[in-house]
């Protein structure tokens, strides 16, 4: 039966005002179309405020079910990410190759940079990171102790991921604000928020990347001559069957770490805390079980929040996906937010269960080539510091209402008031 509130046709998911509806109706509406139409055709956003035109187009399908978004990503010959997996409407190359780099590749390429990078994040790296975790975690804390602002997001779930990938890619900590703010920016999609009204958003866009591109090359250079045990040096110096990454391909992966990566974590501790705040009961079952529960908690929470709302993918070839016919060409996009409470996959998906077993949830994309690189590292992150807050602060609470990011992408939290 459709919701009174969302019959099929009041619902466009190419319209901002919907994504500026509270989370709840939201997940009514997608339940609706997993229901009754799940896969179905929207016309491309308009994009206001900018100069920039984008080429015609007739729009995209979204995928909205478990199995769906499964299938697409199971199958990249025929889903390709190539022609840019982060935008609705198709952006210019070098565009698509500063804000997205390797999710927006494809074989053989996205083999050769994946391989490449992979290398770099061996054991012995890993490690290395995983002691930073824990060490930011209480300095962020005890940070938040001695001068927090009231805001969860400032004090805690933005700069803790952020100083993580930081030190690991060896940026000084004099760049910590830069890198924040341009990561801001580019996942903001035009939030008045974080771009001001009359600014061209394309603009400050390519500014931000821009920025971020000069700081990670300059950087890479340097660690050619001057390697030190960071993973820019690894990268630079990682040579795979004579395979090296070109100085734009260094930059447009740290511009895809600080942006995908550190905002998947930021997302998920920021909704983490609203959600524990609003199902106390779960949260004083984590604290009685730290060690047995958290791995888990980490799961429901990133199922939860479902940081990245969507990727886009281009049809290779004219294909059938349950019954619906596509044709070469035709855009699609995979909503994890939806998929993540599909009924089919999940037994009370509207239920927060830091226990969920099994926990098939696509928060870090679905299983394929794709699959996030760094799903280790956010759990680890997510999990620390957790059992840092709550362990020093088991009465930490959200307070009030959250401020939601203006996003279709990201699944965002600007705001969030707390308190020890």
């Amino acid at each position: 039966m459709t919701s009174p509130d969302f019959p099929l046709s009041s619902i466009d998911l190419s319209d901002m005002d919907f994504w500026r509806r509270p989370w709840s109706e939201r997940y009514d509406a997608f339940a609706t179309l997993r229901r009754e139409s799940p896969i179905t055709k929207f016309a491309d956003p308009e994009v206001v405020g900018t100069s920039m035109e984008f080429p015609p187009s007739d729009g995209y399908w979204a995928l909205t079910t478990h199995a769906d978004v499964a299938h697409a990503s199971r199958h990249p010959d025929i889903f390709l990410s190539g022609p840019g997996a982060v935008s609705t409407m198709d952006l210019p190359e070098e565009m698509v190759e500063y804000f997205s780099g390797m999710i927006s590749t494809d074989n053989p390429k996205h083999a050769r940079l994946r391989r490449i990078v992979s290398n770099a994040f061996n054991p012995r790296n890993v490690r290395a990171v995983e002691d930073t975790i824990e060490r930011v975690a209480a300095e962020t804390v005890t940070r938040a102790e001695e001068a927090g602002t009231g805001d969860f997001v400032t004090d805690i779930a933005a700069p803790f991921p952020l100083q993580i990938i930081c030190d690991m890619m060896g940026v000084p900590a004099s760049e910590y604000a830069t890198v924040l703010a341009c990561s801001n920016v580019i996942l903001s999609m035009g939030d008045p928020d974080i771009i001001p009204v009359g600014t061209d958003p394309v603009v400050a866009f390519l500014e931000a990347g821009a920025t971020l591109t000069a700081i990670m090359e300059d950087l890479g250079k340097y660690r050619v001559e001057n390697p030190i045990d960071d993973i820019t040096s690894a990268l630079v110096n990682a040579e795979i069957e004579s395979e090296k990454l070109t100085s734009q391909e260094l930059a447009s992966f740290f511009v895809l770490l600080v942006t995908a990566g550190n905002e998947t974590t930021r997302t998920a501790i920021a909704h983490g805390l609203h959600a524990l705040t609003q199902y106390p009961e779960q949260q004083q079952r984590w604290i009685n079980d730290l060690d047995g529960l958290t791995s888990t908690a980490v799961d429901e929470i990133v199922r939860w929040a479902s940081p990245v709302t969507w990727m886009r993918r281009t049809l290779s070839q004219d294909y059938t996906l349950s019954g619906v016919d596509l044709a070469a060409g035709d855009k699609v996009l995979l909503f994890y937010n939806s998929a993540n409470r599909d009924e089919s996959a999940f037994v009370n998906p509207k239920v927060f269960d830091l226990g969920r077993t099994p926990n098939d949830h696509y928060g870090f994309g679905a299983p394929g080539p794709h699959f996030c690189l760094g799903a280790h590292l956010a759990r680890r992150e997510i999990s620390v510091m957790f059992r840092e807050l709550l362990t020093r602060h088991p009465e930490v609470v959200s307070v009030g209402e959250p401020a939601q990011l203006e996003s279709s992408f990201v699944n965002g939290i600007k705001r969030l008031g707390y308190r020890w």
